[in-house]
């Protein structure tokens, strides 16, 4: 039982606050007798930069950092992520206590009915490395411009010609409600998701039982043990914005499939491994997945991160 309102830390994008008013209604209905959770807005510095790559802002921490602060300063209570945007190493004391089902993991592309269809040296607008080296591993010849903001933001250049193409997370289409703007959905053998994408993570204090208590009810086991094996192989990969890797783990009959992507920048290597483990230990999954990986790329790879 809920003794006092949830405050609920999230960022102000109309996705993030789509997200966090899931999470607040999932609580009213798992807890009718407590009071209605409290939405806090925090802007974060990823939403204040916006006319360069995270890698070179400072990572993808700016979208938690702050978020982080006013939790462990009890500000507020639980903050609402989306998973992929979290950092490989949380901080000391918070925790991921719970994950929603997961959405749609799949990237949509909008502009094209596929990679292939896009135009010789069509412009491509994304901020993300990832999705930068696989589209460049399909098609050299495109050009890959930096695209950042928030979802509606980049519909909006797009619109404005800046870009012919470009690519969006599905599960942020559907939670929005405008799944209508993907011309179609990549699979995963074609642009490999980035670990995490599609499931929302629900951080508290490591040391907050009532808390964590709480969110028992609104968490996916299976999401949970998925993002677990993800971030495992992450953390294996020293994996940060600056490293273009992508990571989908499905359950399947009790057993983790975990794919698993690392490339360079410019897509001119890019190795891919996948291993299946028992669900019970996702970590441990994960973790083979990233290391075999690691082994694959070289360590060339991560000296030219340094």
């Amino acid at each position: 039982m809920i003794g006092s309102s949830l405050r609920i830390g999230t960022r102000g994008s109309p996705l993030a606050l789509a997200q966090a008013t899931t999470v607040r209604d999932l609580l009213a209905a798992a807890h009718p007798q407590a009071p209605v959770a409290e939405i806090v807005v925090i802007q974060t510095t990823g939403d204040v930069i916006t006319d360069r790559p995270l890698a070179d802002a400072g990572g993808k921490g700016l979208f938690t950092k702050e978020i982080d602060r006013a939790l462990l300063a009890g500000e507020v209570d639980i903050a609402v992520h989306s998973a992929k945007d979290v950092e490989t190493w949380l901080p000391e004391g918070i925790t991921i206590a719970a994950t929603l089902k997961r959405e749609d993991p799949r990237d949509a592309l909008i502009g094209a009915d596929s990679i292939a269809a896009l135009p010789e040296g069509a412009r491509v607008g994304t901020a993300s490395q990832r999705r930068q080296a696989q589209l460049l591993a399909h098609r050299p010849d495109l050009d890959v411009i930096l695209f950042r903001g928030n979802v509606q933001t980049r519909l909006r250049k797009l619109e404005a010609g800046e870009a012919d193409a470009t690519l969006l997370a599905l599960a942020g289409l559907n939670r929005l409600g405008r799944a209508d703007v993907a011309d179609t959905i990549l699979e995963p053998e074609e642009m490999l998701p980035a670990a995490g994408q599609g499931v929302i993570a629900i951080a508290c204090l490591t040391g907050n039982r009532a808390t964590a208590q709480a969110l028992v009810p609104l968490n996916d086991p299976d999401t949970l043990a998925c993002l677990q094996a993800e971030r495992a192989m992450l953390d294996a990969l020293d994996g940060t914005c600056r490293t273009p890797i992508g990571g989908l783990a499905r359950i399947r009959d009790d057993q983790i499939l975990l794919q698993g992507l690392v490339a360079w920048p410019d897509g001119s290597t890019l190795v891919r491994h996948q291993m299946t483990g028992p669900s019970g230990d996702p970590v441990a999954l994960g973790k083979a997945v990233g290391t075999h990986l690691r082994t694959q790329i070289g360590p060339e790879f991560f000296d030219q991160l340094d």
